[in-house]
């Protein structure tokens, strides 16, 4: 269908984006795993019983996506977050294409069940027969990857993956219905249905740093965390928009949300979407210069946890830099006859007390 013309306005990332040094070998690698797992079709042109032709995945860039995201990653954690990207962009195509075009409900709902045999943390529970490839994936990711990580990551990243298949059937029953979420309930939700909840796992994959346990769950720290998980997703709906509305029809974005909430037009839409995007990225950097010295002082931080949680929360810019580069120049939300964004200017990453 004919896309609205509308002007995509310029977020704010003043970060650096850096590359991961075992880029090359992830680039060499990039098709196989797909290919693998039934995702990639043989040929140029035809997908048969896969998810992706070649060039729909060459324009998903994910090999670059990974590399930006987690930088300071080992090439084995590095393959990890990968095919975990990977894996969740398989379940998102698949799942548009078998269930939330023909509004299969019901179907959705039986799918998403059977994914979560794949993601039980119950001992000895029966896992199925892989039967398509997005389970094919998930298995092998549960079988020869996850496995070797350590406890508590194993637990948090099944867990996102649980939030983010789910969301899928809540997204496709608000299509279905015409329900355009509330604004505060879709930006919880957004959290879920973007796999934010991941991206924290990722973090510490690339930088081998934690947030010291005795902070973890204070105020600010949480406000911290879910101010880094929606500035991904909220910015993601901004790239993702015409794709989304215009060809998917989906009401689960931020800018439908903002057009219907506040009674605006999509060009005013958009731009108050990335007035709150902005908003977010400045709170998580009021929360990390301002709130957390003080924390870090009360909590009693020595020097190799506050180290640690400087380490950490510059990854998590690195991760948001990296995430808006790949925004930005994959073909993915751009097509082919339409010019790419322009990149955006770096600097200084900010100073935890």
């Amino acid at each position: 269908m004919t896309r609205q013309a509308i002007e995509l306005p310029k977020l704010r990332m003043p970060y650096p984006t850096h590359v991961n040094s075992h880029f090359p070998a992830l680039h060499e690698e990039n098709e196989t795993w797909a290919r693998r797992m039934g995702m990639l079709g043989c040929g140029a042109s035809s997908t048969r019983e896969a998810i992706w032709s070649l060039p729909q995945f060459h324009a998903m860039a994910v090999d670059r996506l990974t590399a930006w995201t987690v930088p300071g990653a080992s090439l084995a954690d590095l393959r990890l977050a990968h095919r975990l990207m990977l894996w969740t962009l398989a379940w998102d195509d698949y799942f548009a294409s078998a269930f939330k075009q023909p509004g299969d409900l019901p179907g959705a709902r039986a799918f998403t069940t059977r994914l979560h045999a794949f993601l039980s943390s119950v001992p000895g529970a029966v896992v199925p027969d892989p039967t398509n490839a997005v389970e094919q994936g998930l298995a092998d990711i549960q079988d020869h990857l996850l496995r070797s990580t350590p406890a508590h990551m194993q637990q948090e990243l099944n867990r996102a993956l649980r939030r983010y298949i789910d969301a899928g059937v809540q997204e496709l029953a608000n299509n279905l219905a015409g329900r355009v979420p509330d604004l505060i309930e879709y930006a919880l939700f957004r959290r879920e249905s973007f796999a934010a909840y991941t991206a924290p796992c990722f973090v510490e994959l690339s930088t081998g740093a934690q947030i010291p346990e005795n902070i973890r769950h204070t105020r600010t720290v949480s406000a911290l965390l879910d101010a880094f998980m929606d500035h991904m997703g909220l910015a993601n709906d901004i790239v993702s928009y015409q794709r989304e509305v215009d060809d998917e029809r989906d009401v689960n974005n931020l800018v439908v949300v903002l057009e219907a909430s506040l009674g605006i037009t999509v060009q005013e839409a958009v731009c108050a979407a990335a007035d709150l995007v902005n908003a977010r990225l400045r709170y998580f950097e009021h929360l990390a210069q301002t709130e957390l010295p003080p924390l870090i002082r009360q909590a009693g931080l020595n020097a190799c946890e506050r180290a640690g949680l400087e380490t950490w929360l510059q990854g998590a810019l690195s991760f948001l830099s990296g995430l808006y580069a790949w925004y930005t120049s994959a073909r993915r939300y751009v097509p082919e006859d339409e010019p790419l964004p322009g990149q955006r200017p770096t600097a200084a990453a900010v100073p935890v007390g």
